[in-house]
């Protein structure tokens, strides 16, 4: 199996028109400025350093600000030293994140001329209410003509929502989640909306004008919205922040449903709904359950939840793999 990495270079806040409310990059990605094109290469290069050369699929990811919105001759600076690796075989693509109002035929044409192959739009709600509050400066139109450009250039598609934001509730986010499968992205992404110092958040959460979603409530609507994914066949990539240092150590991160292992959290309560929804519970007897060997720990659940929840419907409760079986199906036996 080829594993896929991605090597981050941040560019904070760079040609962002807008501050949305819940951001400030310095702060999520680690980073104080931009790097500069030297610097751009020892990052690269430091990675290169620690990742494998067989059997891997490596690519160079600028995300952070609003790539396609810097000057086109600071856009080729920084794709020129990316294409490098690429023309020598040491990484295979090139990744980016924007937003959706900064996508043209032009912008598209200037990106053709490197190797990237991937395009990622930060469209974190479809819902016209929730972006205007959020300080988003763009519509959900935005989202759909952008996504249709980039898809008729050739690129893959990659979209990033946000749950939680002001003026959100669960039916706006499922929705959002319905309209981002109608656009066909090869790569999504989820995050609960946090908040961190020093943004238009966190003063709002400070004036008691803005509650984050509580760390339960995310899960649960996380999980929905992954399920729609999940159904869509959409590669969903990254499921809550990145435990960057800032968040981790509490410098940055005020308040919002922050976990290490977000997705661990989300994935667990799937397999708690297909255990629930196809197991007839039976106090007298035993439980064999039998899933595929990547979804064992989850199965379990996240701090042997789920086994815990089992043992107190069954006289005892085993979670073995099967090597026959892929995804998420299952099967149990009775003793």
């Amino acid at each position: 199996m080829i594993k896929h990495f991605t090597i981050p270079i941040f560019i904070p806040e760079l040609a962002c028109p807008f501050q949305c409310v819940f951001c400030d990059q310095r702060k999520i990605s680690g980073s104080i400025k931009s790097p500069s094109l030297e610097e751009v290469d020892e990052i690269i290069q430091k990675y290169l350093n620690t990742l494998p050369s067989e059997k891997a699929y490596i690519e160079i990811g600028f995300f952070g600000g609003n790539f396609t919105g810097i000057p086109p001759a600071e856009q080729r600076a920084f794709l020129h030293i990316a294409q490098k690796y690429v023309d020598s075989e040491s990484v295979q693509s090139i990744r980016l994140s924007t937003r959706p109002d900064y996508i043209s035929p032009e912008v598209l044409s200037l990106l053709k001329e490197f190797s990237v192959k991937t395009i990622e739009l930060g469209a974190q709600s479809m819902d016209e209410g929730v972006l205007i509050k959020s300080g988003r400066g763009h519509t959900a139109q935005d989202v759909i003509d952008s996504s249709k450009l980039i898809k008729q250039a050739g690129f893959n598609l990659g979209l990033q929502i946000m749950l939680g934001l002001p003026g959100d509730t669960q039916e706006k986010s499922l929705e959002t989640a319905r309209q981002i499968v109608v656009l066909q992205p090869n790569d999504v992404r989820i995050y609960p909306t946090l908040v961190i110092k020093g943004t238009e958040l966190a003063k709002q959460y400070e004036e008691g004008k803005y509650e984050p979603l509580s760390l339960d409530t995310a899960v649960l609507w996380t999980k929905d919205i992954y399920r729609i994914f999940q159904n869509a066949n959409l590669n969903i990539i990254r499921v809550g922040l990145h435990p960057a240092e800032e968040l981790t150590d509490s410098k940055s991160l005020i308040a919002g449903p922050y976990h290490p292992s977000f997705r661990e959290l989300v994935l667990s309560e799937l397999w708690k709904d297909r255990f629930l929804e196809k197991l007839e519970f039976t106090r007298d007897k035993s439980l064999i359950i039998y899933v595929a060997q990547q979804e064992l720990n989850h199965a379990i659940g996240y701090g042997s939840s789920n086994l815990k929840l089992l043992e107190t419907r069954f006289e005892a409760v085993k979670i073995k793999t099967d090597q026959k079986l892929i995804n998420y199906s299952f099967y149990a036996d009775c003793y």
